[in-house]
């Protein structure tokens, strides 16, 4: 165990965004625990295997248990938390559908991984990061809410909570020293996103036509913004949410 590092938990930390947000702050010299539901081990065991300090958590981030004991690992095995990262979503597995064909339990179902589960890790991680000194939060968005993206109301409403999530929480931990900030991804072409051919449904339009820089987006585009607000050189930013898609959208 190395006290000295800096321990993040990365939530849905085991593909995709999440591992490469994982693998950059290993790289970066923090210790992580990954919490998700599937793949945990497997993804620890890949980093730990290239003489990185992780380990795998299985951790549904709606439940009050779970979420506790995730920060329970990182206490045991490194001494404390620094960073949580709320990245564990539903996203891939949703289909575009008009608003009125969406049945209830499957708004509630996203809401209570995408809105619930924030709102859960950041309540377990708390104590933990009031005793760093200097906690981070960092929440994951979305450029949906900020265009108003049709054909997905439940995830873009429960992005556009996040986002409102991530002020109101700020207002509060700032006298901790905690800041909380949140990125908004374009539309990234993750693991997930690529094992259901959603690029291709959604199309150059969105994927590339309407950023300023007219390319894809991948999930290493996304890990620069995390390092930064986990920084010490973010230190006075809280609050915010930043677009990372392009320049697809402008705040």
């Amino acid at each position: 165990m190395n006290t000295k590092k800096k321990v993040a938990i990365v939530t849905g930390g085991a593909s995709g965004i999440g591992f490469a947000f994982t693998r950059s702050l290993a790289d970066a010299g923090y210790a992580v625990v990954i919490a998700d539901m599937a793949g945990a081990d497997e993804a620890a065991n890949r980093l730990k295997s290239e003489g990185f300090d992780v380990i795998g958590v299985k951790a549904d981030v709606a439940n009050v248990d779970d979420t506790n004991a995730m920060v329970a690992a990182a206490v045991d095995n490194f001494g404390g938390l620094d960073l949580l990262v709320n990245n564990a979503g539903i996203f891939t597995s949703l289909k575009l559908k008009p608003f009125d064909q969406i049945e209830p339990a499957e708004w509630m179902k996203v809401m209570e991984v995408n809105t619930l589960g924030p709102f859960l890790c950041a309540k377990a991680a708390l104590p933990e990061l009031r005793k760093s000194t200097a906690g981070r939060i960092v929440n994951i968005a979305s450029t949906s809410q900020l265009k108003g993206a049709p054909f997905m109301l439940h995830y873009t409403s429960s992005k556009g909570a996040v986002v409102s999530f991530t002020r109101a929480l700020a207002r509060e931990l700032g006298k901790d020293n905690i800041t909380v900030n949140a990125i908004a991804p374009g539309f990234t072409l993750s693991d997930g996103v690529l094992a259901t051919g959603m690029e291709e449904i959604m199309g150059d339009v969105v994927r590339k036509s309407s950023r300023s820089i007219p390319r894809d987006q991948v999930p290493g585009d996304l890990t620069g913004a995390l390092l930064f607000l986990a920084s010490d050189g973010a230190a006075f930013i809280t609050g915010q949410t930043v677009a990372v898609d392009g320049g697809s959208y402008f705040l």
